[in-house]
């Protein structure tokens, strides 16, 4: 049994006027794993989840899961993958029970039981057509669908958009429920509420600019991002002093702060080695790590690279 599920190999593609969306990325999710993207709106994440769907096709590369592109696999293995997109369009005219009796007649996972219990959950209207339902009310009816299939991988774009703190907290719960559940349910999702991602993501990757720039056990990740301050004595920093791991840095005459991430664990002495100025380093959470590489002042800044390489911004 192959260990990953999801997989991602030199994949590009690039739309009209020649925008390249996705460029020569690498991704794999092992089974059981919950996957949580992150990244600027543009960079990428969509048009991922699109190719590995196999609603686009990659200009180069492949994208595979369960071992299939999507542009050939077989019903057998498509009824064991739930995907819920950002729009989330639903044919208006079919009540909720309508559409389940249509999926339950299309895919042999349906479970009526679970469709119940999460429409009384949620608070669903099962009779009225789904053209009558509110923005968060379509949101929750989507993926009653998609976790009442049991997938054993679960694709979700963006899925907490429009929900208030305590639909996000039951769309948390049936997460956790569908991964203990079914027999190690796999699950990728993108989205902008970082704070989600921190209670159930057991891995993070960072899209920047169509590339997956960090990946990395959230647990890893969260231990080695530092924020580092170096204050020197002269007026300006030296110019081209380089701090190890860096990620992004930025200057402010005697101040140098960075980003950077240290996987060797001796960064901090090489750094101390290397200077005399003050060096101040700060733990880093993950919505903090975010905005640091993506807030609005990065928003012009290069692309991310892997740790070693040095972006600046002012």
């Amino acid at each position: 049994m192959n260990e990953f599920v999801i997989e991602a190999r030199h994949l590009s593609k690039s739309f009209a006027a020649g925008t390249v969306a996705i460029n020569e990325l690498d991704l794999a999710v092992k089974r059981g794993a919950v996957y949580g993207l992150i990244g600027r709106n543009g960079s990428g994440k969509t048009t991922l989840l699109r190719l590995l769907m196999g609603l686009l096709q990659p200009d180069r590369g492949r994208a595979e899961i369960l071992g299939w592109s999507f542009w050939q696999a077989p019903r057998r293995v498509r009824q064991r993958v739930a995907y819920v997109s950002q729009a989330r369009r639903l044919p208006g005219g079919l009540t909720l029970d309508e559409l389940g009796r249509c999926l339950g007649r299309l895919n042999e996972r349906w479970d009526q039981a679970r469709a119940n219990r999460l429409a009384r959950l949620w608070e669903l209207p099962r009779h009225r057509p789904v053209s009558g339902f509110s923005h968060g009310e379509q949101c929750r009816a989507a993926l009653l669908l998609a976790f009442s299939t049991r997938p054993e991988v679960l694709v979700l774009d963006e899925p907490a958009a429009g929900f208030d703190p305590v639909a996000r907290r039951d769309m948390i719960a049936q997460i956790l429920e569908a991964i203990t559940e079914s027999d190690g349910c796999t699950v990728l999702l993108s989205t902008h509420l970082i704070g989600d991602l921190e209670r159930i993501a057991d891995h993070i990757g960072v899209i920047d600019r169509g590339r997956l720039a960090l990946a990395a056990p959230l647990e890893s990740l969260l231990n080695q991002i530092r924020r580092v301050q170096l204050i020197f004595d002269a007026a300006e920093a030296p110019p081209g002093f380089a701090i190890p791991g860096t990620l992004r840095v930025r200057r402010e005459g005697a101040v140098l702060s960075a980003l950077v991430r240290w996987v060797n664990g001796n960064e901090l002495e090489v750094l101390q080695a290397s200077t005399t100025a003050r060096i101040q380093v700060f733990p880093v959470g993950l919505e903090e790590m975010f905005m640091e590489l993506f807030g609005h002042e990065n928003r012009d800044a290069g692309p991310l690279e892997a740790a070693g390489s040095c972006h600046e911004y002012s």
